[in-house]
């Protein structure tokens, strides 16, 4: 009988399974630069001169960002690297809404050999959440 349940219904049952691999891929990707928190952002950019790249669209970089933050969409990336490339060295603090996106261009920079990438841990949410400032406006740096 069960045999019977899962051959007539194999379809939905893949469907489930593909799902629920689906949510749990982000627990187990395994983070392309050093998850950071807000404070630990902070520190970087007051002590070490650290530069902000917000790979959000410009329209959502518009609406708020972290101050001194460089908008490279992350779509856009690979093309616009020029505009980093002589920070290769130098702390990066990569962000978008949330830390999915950067946590995809921070293997996109590793792979271009920046060697201290750092991705803000719950992105430009947690930055907000913690009471930490944004600037409005879609002035690049």
């Amino acid at each position: 009988m069960p045999m019977e349940f899962i051959n007539q219904n194999i379809l939905l049952i893949s469907i489930v399974v593909v799902s629920g691999l689906g949510l749990l891929w982000p627990m187990f990707a395994r983070p392309s630069g050093s998850p950071v928190n807000p404070g630990e952002a902070t520190l970087l950019i007051n002590r070490e001169d650290a530069i902000v790249v917000d790979v959000r669209e410009a329209d959502e970089f518009a609406a708020g960002h972290l101050p001194d933050a460089r908008n490279i969409p992350g779509g856009k990336l690979a093309e616009r690297i020029s505009e980093i490339e002589k920070y290769k060295d130098k702390p990066i603090i990569v962000c978008c809404a949330t830390g999915m996106r950067s946590n995809k261009a921070c293997g996109e920079l590793k792979k271009s050999g920046f060697s201290r990438i750092n991705n803000l841990a719950g992105g430009v949410d947690a930055w907000v959440g913690a009471g930490y400032p944004i600037k409005k406006g879609s002035r690049n740096k």
